[in-house]
């Protein structure tokens, strides 16, 4: 019985795999920075099988998985947020790549813009079966003073279920925080939404109008329904006649995403931010809170919008995601950025890719520079996370990953690969570096939750899994990790 279901039935359609062959592996070595966007091309053109994410390969033809990079972490922070109030998240919502992708890790930094590529992996307890990490990673802006200005919309949900606590009220605090740490030569808008929307601030430089735009957000008050595509469209419109050049221009939507008036079909709505998305390179950073909350129709928002999305509970959260992360993703070192991996098909029998069914890629599109990937900013870390069975008592090369973006600001090619051989798989998954065991357990918690649909190998009880994070969290020092201990925690009894 096949174990992967399809999930989110309205999202885009996969991109049928087409052509692919094994990767012709080059003279390059693991995190060799390929700053002149050198190609690597396939040895062959063999037909590879269609696969769908997270499905086992169909034939030892196949052995390439191609995917957009993402940085969402929202889909853990609601599930966190959802069992610390005594429920479950619906499996629909749990995607094990923004369960992984909200750690900290271990990668080395590129020491100019770029990324890093490190492959890793342990084998677990299910014979033959291993977890394979490969991980990218971004220099850290260094002065961020030395960002270019941003130009923020904010379109903020005030309908009448915006009046729950930590939601509308949350929003405020944490953009009168916000308005007091940005550069005097950032600008803000603020747009709302209910029934109807309007542009309460048009863009405003902070230098010398922080207390208009304080004004502006403490007057704030929840409304009646929700006409979210009314304000996605105000938004987009305010962000445009906003715009500024040299500058970073976003969208930042607050919402429950809970859609009741006006345009509520999803494509309509992302048709909407299409054309200003692509004429001017406004990307959209969605910020999700509530108990209630439409996850499906946020994560889709922030893809089209070539943007992520976080989810917020508390005054913690909130500060972290509107006084570091946004001022973090201000600036860009990469954009449409996506990675390749090839396994060997000498020592891969087979091969799973965790999570990212909605960011795939079909492979012949790697190097496809009109296809969107991910837009990624200084300091950041992904991580995905593969099943792989190798070929019984085979050993030598085992996969080699290659990322693949474009400047920013030139729109010039670049690429980067790591490799990895099968003796360097540690003997468990256990006995791998504390981050990498903070990976797996973020996998496997969000393979339980969702019901095991990715059928993680080697995958141990709640208990364990619980037991194992809190050890982590000890060794690590992290209190990230320790909310992950706790989580689990929340979700063992159920």
């Amino acid at each position: 019985m096949n174990r992967h279901r399809t999930r989110r039935q309205t999202c885009t359609a996969l991109l049928a795999l087409t052509t692919a062959g094994t990767l012709l592996l080059t003279a390059c070595g693991a995190d060799e920075n390929r700053a002149d966007g050198a190609r690597y091309t396939t040895a062959t053109d063999a037909p590879a099988s269609s696969r769908a994410a997270g499905d086992e390969t169909a034939a030892p033809s196949d052995h390439l998985s191609t995917f957009a990079l993402d940085v969402d972490t929202a889909s853990y922070g609601y599930a966190r947020r959802t069992l610390a109030d005594g429920g479950r998240p619906d499996p629909s919502t749990v995607r094990p790549e923004e369960f992984v992708n909200s750690f900290r890790q271990d990668y080395r930094t590129p020491e100019h813009n770029g990324f890093t590529v490190t492959v890793d992996g342990a084998r677990t307890s299910d014979p033959d079966w291993s977890l394979v990490r490969v991980g990218l990673a971004t220099r850290p802006d260094d002065d961020p003073d030395e960002r270019p200005p941003a130009a923020l919309t904010f379109v903020i949900d005030v309908s009448g279920s915006m009046g729950e606590p930590g939601r509308l009220d949350l929003a405020r605090k944490s953009l009168d925080t916000m308005t007091d740490r940005l550069r005097d030569d950032d600008s803000v808008a603020l747009v709302t939404f209910s029934e109807h929307a309007e542009t309460v601030l048009p863009m405003t430089r902070l230098g010398g109008h922080r207390a208009e735009i304080h004004d502006a957000v403490d007057g704030l008050a929840p409304l009646s329904s929700t006409n979210l595509g009314e304000g996605v469209e105000t938004g987009y419109a305010t962000a445009v006649e906003g715009l500024r050049k040299n500058a970073t221009n976003r969208v930042v939507l607050i919402s429950d995403a809970l859609a009741n008036d006006g345009e509520t079909d999803p494509n309509a709505i992302l048709r909407r931010i299409d054309g200003d998305r692509r004429e001017y390179g406004i990307t959209l950073f969605g910020v999700g809170v509530g108990s209630d909350y439409g996850d499906a129709l946020m994560e889709r928002l922030a893809d089209k919008g070539d943007g992520h999305t976080v989810y917020v509970s508390d005054t913690a959260t909130a500060t972290d995601v509107f006084c570091r992360r946004l001022p973090q993703n201000i600036d860009l070192v990469a954009r449409d950025a996506k990675a390749q991996v090839a396994f060997d098909p000498h020592t891969v029998a087979d091969f799973r890719l965790i999570g990212y069914q909605d960011r795939k890629v079909a492979d012949q599109d790697f190097r496809n520079d009109q296809v969107d990937g991910g837009e990624i900013g200084p300091g950041h870390t992904v991580t995905a996370l593969y099943a792989v069975r190798t070929v019984p008592g085979t050993t030598g090369h085992l996969a080699t990953a290659t990322v693949r973006w474009l400047d920013p600001n030139t729109r010039s090619p670049h690429e980067n690969t790591g490799s990895m051989e099968t003796n360097t798989l540690y003997d468990d998954v256990w006995s791998a570096s504390p981050r990498f065991q903070v990976t797996a357990v973020a996998a496997y918690f969000a393979d339980a939750l969702a019901d095991g649909e990715y059928a993680i190998p080697g995958a141990p009880s709640l208990t364990k899994l619980q037991s194992r994070a809190t050890t982590l969290a000890r060794v690590t020092e992290d209190k990230d990790v320790a909310e992950l201990s706790t989580a689990i925690a929340d979700a063992a009894p159920l």
